[in-house]
C-alpha cells in the first residue's frame, strides 16, 4: 500500500488521478480556472486506487482534507469504471456517491468521483483532448493518417489505444512536437477554454468555491 505522508497533504481538496500525464493536465486546467486548493497524486494506474485510497485513510493528514476526488477513464465501460471506485472507497471506510459528478453529505471529506470522458460515454481523457482540436486544421489528417496505417499494416501491428495513438500523432503537428498530453495541456497545445471541458471544470468551480 502506498504512503501519504502528512506533510505531502497540503490543501483542503485532494484530487487522485490515473498518472502522472493525467496530473499534469489537470494541474494546468486549475491553474486555468485561478483556483489553488486542490491537490494532485498520480496513483499509477486505475488498478491502484483501491491501495491509495487506503493509504490516504490512514495519512494523519487526511484530518485537514474537506474534499476527496477521484478521477478516472472510463474506458469500454463506464458503469464498470464507477462501480470500481465506489468500492473501493466503501472498503476504504470513505463516503460513497450514488452517482458521476454527484457529491456526498456534509460529513468530511466530501467525495466525488468523475468519469471520463463523461456522460455515460466510453473512453478516456484523450478522447475530451482530441474532442478539443477538432476544429484544428491538422485534426483532418488524422483520420487520413489512420486510414492509411490500417490499409498497410498487419492487424496485430496497428496502435491497440486508438486515442493515445491520435493524441501522439496530433501533438506531432505542433512546434514541439515530443510533447506528452500533460505537457501538451502545460504549453498550451490543448485549448483548455473548450466546451469539451466543460463538465469537469464546472466540479472543480464548484468544488473550488466550497473550500
Amino acid at each position: 500500500m502506498p504512503e501519504v505522508p502528512e506533510s505531502l497533504i497540503s490543501q483542503p481538496a485532494v484530487v487522485l488521478v490515473e498518472g502522472d500525464e493525467d496530473k499534469r493536465f489537470f494541474g494546468a486546467l486549475v491553474k486555468r480556472l485561478n483556483l489553488d486548493t486542490f491537490q494532485f497524486f498520480a496513483v499509477g494506474g486505475k488498478a491502484k486506487f483501491a491501495g491509495w485510497l487506503r493509504a490516504i485513510k490512514s495519512s494523519p493528514g487526511f484530518a485537514t482534507v474537506r474534499h476527496l476526488i477521484v478521477i478516472r477513464d472510463a474506458d469500454e465501460d463506464p458503469k464498470a469504471a464507477f462501480q470500481s471506485i465506489r468500492t473501493a472507497l466503501i472498503n476504504a471506510g470513505l463516503p460513497a456517491p450514488e452517482r458521476p459528478l454527484a457529491s456526498t453529505g456534509d460529513t468530511r471529506p466530501v467525495v466525488t468521483i468523475a468519469i471520463l470522458p463523461g456522460g455515460d460515454r466510453p473512453g478516456k481523457l484523450e478522447d475530451l483532448c482530441l474532442e478539443s482540436v477538432n476544429q484544428d486544421p491538422a485534426f483532418s489528417c488524422l483520420d487520413e493518417y489512420f486510414k492509411c496505417l490500417e490499409s498497410c499494416l498487419p492487424p496485430e501491428e496497428f496502435p491497440q489505444d486508438l486515442s493515445k495513438a491520435k493524441v501522439h500523432a496530433f501533438l506531432a503537428s505542433r512546434r514541439e512536437p515530443d510533447l506528452r498530453l500533460g505537457e501538451a495541456a502545460e504549453k498550451g497545445y490543448w485549448p483548455l477554454d473548450s466546451e469539451s471541458f466543460t463538465s469537469i471544470k464546472e466540479l472543480l468551480r464548484k468544488i473550488g468555491e466550497q473550500l
